[in-house]
């Protein structure tokens, strides 16, 4: 893992707002564009809303697939003590900076990442992972397409 200072992302930039999926019971995936969710699509295998079906294997970096120009964003556990969810970024995209009242745990999957916390980059690649303390602001970057797995324990608000 890389560190090293960065800028902030420039106003023209491709970045994106992840916004909560609301469910059906069918759809469990959502597309973010430029700061919106573009559509929903079903993910299968999948019990409810949520969570992938349980007691049976999967292929972690095929639970999620690349879409052009977008972020890919599937939550496969839901709880009210945490969740884990699985996203890919597309080339060029990222998300808007943010801060989390809980520490969060990103795991990079397939591909690189850059991970901005407290204006710090740190550059992960496939099978490393970063803890994202709780109140400081974070933004991800995809100068490659990249996926990971994020996974919040919901511990009280620090």
């Amino acid at each position: 893992m890389k560190k090293s200072n960065t800028k902030p992302l420039p106003k023209k930039s491709k970045s994106l707002i992840a916004l909560p999926i609301s469910g059906d019971g069918h759809r469990n995936i959502g597309v973010v564009e430029k700061g919106r969710v573009a559509r929903s699509i079903p993910g299968p295998g999948t019990i409810n809303k949520y969570e992938l079906e349980k007691s049976k294997g999967v292929i972690i970096v095929e639970i999620i697939e690349y879409v052009p120009n977008a972020v890919l964003i599937k939550t496969i556990i839901k709880k009210t003590t945490g969740n884990i969810s699985v996203m890919s970024f597309d080339t060029g995209e990222g998300l808007t900076e943010k801060t989390s009242p809980f520490d969060t745990f990103a795991q990079i999957i397939d591909g690189n990442a850059e991970i901005v916390i407290d204006g710090v980059s740190n550059l992960l690649g496939t099978g490393e992972g970063i803890i994202l303390p709780a109140h400081r602001p974070n933004i991800f970057r995809a100068n490659e397409r990249f996926k990971m797995i994020l996974t919040v324990i919901k511990s009280g608000y620090e």
